[in-house]
């Protein structure tokens, strides 16, 4: 590091990094948003808790990616939505039919 004066960087060259700009209808599908809407909905249909709680996990993994927060959003948002009314529905709710019986 005593070698200043061979130093082949330019600072006068460097140049601040500027993100692309990224079209709406480019950008990546949010895979996790599509897997919590499928697990929230298994979760109400079928009564199923783990189902619910992944949902309400993948929730949480895309509102933490989002990237487009108007699409997203309302994907974001009824995946929770079935997540949390199965998981009311299977902590609070009647019991399953064919379940134990106490």
């Amino acid at each position: 590091m005593s070698s200043h004066g061979n130093d082949p960087r330019q600072p006068s060259a460097a140049k601040p990094y500027v993100a692309p700009v990224i079209a709406p209808q480019d950008l990546p599908i949010d895979y996790a948003g599509f897997i919590a809407v499928i697990f929230g909905v298994a979760g109400v249909m079928f009564r199923y808790k783990l189902s619910s709680w992944l949902a309400l996990i993948f929730c949480a993994q895309s509102i933490a990616n989002m990237r487009n927060v108007e699409n997203d959003l309302k994907q974001v948002m009824m995946a929770m939505m079935f997540s949390i009314m199965g998981l009311i529905t299977n902590y609070f709710g009647p019991p399953r039919p064919g379940g134990k019986q106490s």
